[in-house]
């Protein structure tokens, strides 16, 4: 079984992911990304290579972090040590202070017992596949093993926080005076540098969920809880409410009456605002194929194409990258604005909603309203041939669907990559049809598919 995942290597903190793998992960890591032009040339000029360490406040993290610097300095890389910050964060220093690599460990929305190790490239961009593979078969290889003065450095990054901080900043379209923002940072790595940021813009700042603990994170708050954050909002009578996950790397917000507003509506904000400054590349947006198809037909209305990738921030990125393209994302709250960032940046996500909220002066309910959310309907069928999704019988009863919902619906069958089973969604006009239409579908692959 590989050992990364679709973004890093995560699983059990001290199960499977030990200080003892993270260091010879970073090891390999330093073997793998020390061979680029970059590398040769910081050689050629007498430099070592140097790499940007950081982690979410999580308590394996403590271990884990000083792990990895080990591995790299063991492996003769100077490395910054940039303590807990947002995973976006760690991106933006790497690109900023001109590093070779990164390292953020964080299992960003998992709980607490999980974490994780992502490594970024230069630029602070994620690995592609194949990078990745090379790391995993250099874990069985030689490694760099310098002596004296070979061996890395490990020092503090003093000033990472500011730099980003300046960062997001120096990106607003418009200040943030006269609007009460609730941020829940998830008891994360968004806890020291989201609402000093958000104050700093000029907003007025309360916050929840920002005490972490170690072992805290994501428990009960944050992107994955929004009742939490939408109960103060009402309750405050704020403007907003902005939500970031355990490593920051997504936003979800909620408008003064609780009501939730995701991704795929944010995309949609930013992408008409981006649209109408010229920002926004090609007049594009990159979004997967589970958007609803609302944020189809908004964009539509508003003569901007929306360009699907499989699911995964990593494939919108791909594509984001290969064409230039300025916006992109997925319902979750992984929002990509290129013009800025290398990932997902949840501060930076939730800053330019709320500036658009005060440069149009409109509530969020106002700015969402842009898009009309079809009722999207998911049923996992569990035990099922997953590579049958192409069978005829399935095939037929999904476009039976199709034609009867027209352009009021839309239908996606997706077959897990891990385990047997098929996801079925569908879209359409009122939650009744679309459950019908899914229960129908679900029913088809069980008699169809059964293992």
């Amino acid at each position: 079984m590989p050992l990364f995942g679709t973004d890093g290597v995560r699983g059990l903190a001290n199960g499977l992911l030990t200080a003892e793998l993270a260091l010879h992960l970073a090891q390999a890591t330093a073997v793998v990304l020390g061979q680029g032009r970059s590398a040769e040339a910081r050689k050629a000029e007498g430099r070592r290579l140097t790499a940007v360490v950081a982690r979410d406040p999580r308590v394996s993290g403590e271990f884990l972090a000083a792990a990895v610097a080990a591995g790299l300095a063991s492996s003769g890389v100077d490395v910054l040590d940039a303590g807990v910050i947002p995973t976006p964060a760690t991106a933006f220093l790497i690109a900023d202070h001109d590093a070779d690599f990164g390292v953020m460990v964080s299992a960003s929305h998992n709980p607490a017992p999980d974490n994780g190790i992502k490594i970024f490239a230069r630029g602070g961009t994620k690995l592609p596949d194949v990078v990745e593979q090379r790391i995993e078969k250099a874990l069985e290889g030689d490694r760099l093993q310098p002596t004296g003065a070979g061996v890395g450095r490990i020092r503090r990054f003093a000033d990472a926080e500011d730099r980003y901080v300046l960062h997001l900043l120096g990106s607003l379209p418009h200040r943030l005076d006269g609007i009460h923002v609730v941020l829940d940072c998830a008891h994360g790595a968004a806890a020291g540098v989201s609402p000093e940021t958000f104050k700093d813009a000029g907003a007025q700042v309360t916050v929840i969920g920002a005490e972490p603990d170690g072992l805290n994170i994501n428990d009960g708050v944050g992107s994955t809880h929004l009742d939490v954050l939408a109960e103060a909002v009402v309750r405050l009578g704020a403007d907003v409410g902005i939500a970031h996950d355990g490593d920051a790397d997504r936003c979800l917000a909620v408008d003064a009456e609780g009501n939730v507003v995701d991704g795929d509506q944010i995309m949609a904000i930013l992408a008409v605002a981006m649209k109408e400054r010229g920002a926004l590349v090609d007049d594009t947006l990159v979004a997967t194929v589970m958007s609803n198809l609302g944020l189809h037909r908004a964009m539509e209305a508003h003569g901007i194409r929306v360009l699907q990738t499989a699911v995964g921030d990593r494939y919108v990125l791909e594509t984001m990258n290969e064409r230039g393209f300025s916006l992109g994302g997925e319902q979750s709250g992984h929002v990509i604005m290129s013009e800025f960032a290398t990932t997902g940046d949840g501060l930076l996500t939730g800053l330019h909603i709320v500036a658009e909220m005060a440069r149009q002066k409109k509530t969020l309910a106002e700015l969402a309203s842009l898009m009309t959310v079809y009722p999207q309907v998911l049923v996992n069928v569990r035990g099922v041939d997953r590579d049958g999704v192409n069978d005829e019988g399935v095939q037929e009863a999904v476009a039976a669907s199709v034609a009867e919902l027209g352009d009021s619906g839309r239908v996606l069958l997706r077959a897990s990559g891990t385990e047997p089973l098929v996801r079925v969604m569908v879209e359409a006009a009122s939650e009744q049809v679309a459950r019908a239409h899914a229960d129908r579908l679900a029913e088809v692959v069980r008699e169809r598919l059964a293992l």
